[in-house]
């Protein structure tokens, strides 16, 4: 008795409890419908980045070392980091985390398009110190989306550790770039 009273949201009133498994249905068709949204649209603009600017002439003309990555490794990375962010980033959205801490969505956003800049700026026109500019700050805006996911949903905050592999590496790359 003292149990019902404390519990009082566990008491079944209703006499079926048929209409549960169809508002699962619907929120978890909901639920699917968001994470399809939240990845396929920066996965989007990267890949629509990548077909536009891609080609990297005057990254494939210039002497590289032997641990320069191939562009088509480039181009990869960059759609699998711009996946693993994309998933985080739903998944903070899902925790709430987009209302709860309002700087998460601002440095999200920050990313994606600091993300989306690189490819162009530095593999077609060659800009390497802009670009080395712009892969610090990328970088700067990785770590501050991983301390502000960490407080939100800590799975969300290890997919970020990839993308910030990737970027350290790609920013050694950049640095050695202007220096060929």
């Amino acid at each position: 008795m003292a149990s019902q009273a404390l519990h009082p949201l566990y008491k079944n009133n209703s006499p079926t409890t048929s209409h549960k498994p169809e508002t699962k249905m619907i929120s978890a068709k909901r639920a699917f419908r968001s994470l399809a949204f939240s990845i396929s649209v920066p996965l989007s603009i990267t890949l629509a980045i990548i077909c536009i600017f891609g080609s990297g002439k005057n990254y494939r003309a210039l002497p590289k070392p032997f641990w320069f990555p191939p562009l088509w490794f480039i181009h990869l990375a960059t759609l699998s980091s711009s996946f693993f962010m994309s998933l985080a980033a739903w998944l903070v959205w899902a925790d709430g985390g987009f209302h709860a801490r309002s700087d998460s969505l601002p440095l999200y956003v920050a990313q994606v398009s600091l993300s989306v800049i690189w490819d162009p700026l530095v593999l077609v026109t060659g800009a390497a110190w802009l670009g080395l500019v712009f892969c610090v700050a990328h970088f700067g805006t990785l770590v501050a989306c991983y301390k502000s996911f960490e407080k939100v949903n800590p799975f969300a905050k290890d997919l970020v550790k990839p993308c910030l592999a990737w970027m350290g590496f790609l920013t050694m790359v950049n640095y050695k770039l202007i220096y060929l």
